[in-house]
């Protein structure tokens, strides 16, 4: 069996979240791994954004490469008292075998890292990805969670876009151009239909 390293495996736990819903993903539009939550607290190996208009919120995967690390995390303030921790869907990912479903905390998901990359959903609402299904999977399985962290984690992340009122212009003037030349392919696409209506006539 391949020995991931806790690395290798947040790389995994991240992609996974960006992959969309048709791929038995999450879908989000954010996600990364081991970023601070406060000056102290929560630090999730891996937790994801979606913000596309349905089935809206924040993804946590936990990743735990070895039996120790998994019974160890118990003992983290924000387990003891899970409204205290972030994510409004929480995963394990380990390895496959590392935990069983019966040891999972109350509305925890489970996912198996295979020899070969790939995520075995064990638990969580990703085991049944059929629409209905999975929206109420969802619900089932969602927490209530720290807004403040979570808050936290989105500011550090924007701040690091570097200077956020430069950027949103810029994405102003990038919209308004695309605007301008789709409005010229219009009227050249009009002009061309004319001129080929004109030459069969």
């Amino acid at each position: 069996m391949k020995q991931w390293t806790h690395r290798e495996l947040c790389d995994i736990a991240v992609k996974w979240l960006k992959r969309p819903h048709s791929q038995n993903g999450h879908g989000c539009n954010v996600a990364v791994s081991e970023v601070a939550s406060g000056w102290n607290g929560e630090v999730p190996d891996a937790i994801g954004f979606r913000c596309s208009g349905f089935r809206d919120g924040s993804v946590v995967v936990e990743v735990k490469v070895s039996r120790a690390d998994f019974l160890s995390d118990k003992k983290k303030p924000h387990r003891q008292d899970p409204e205290k921790g972030m994510g409004d869907w929480r995963y394990f990912l380990c390895p496959e075998g590392v935990i069983q479903p019966d040891e999972l905390p109350d509305k925890w998901g489970l996912l198996y890292v295979t020899n070969r990359g790939g995520i075995k959903p064990i638990s969580g609402p990703v085991i049944n990805m059929c629409h209905g299904a999975f929206g109420e999977l969802l619900k089932q399985f969602k927490h209530e969670k720290d807004m403040e962290r979570e808050q936290w984690v989105l500011v550090k992340l924007f701040n690091r876009v570097g200077d956020e009122e430069k950027l949103q212009n810029e994405l102003k003037a990038a919209r308004a151009e695309v605007a301008r030349l789709m409005k010229k392919v219009n009227t050249l696409q009009k002009e061309r239909f004319k001129k080929d209506r004109w030459l069969e006539a």
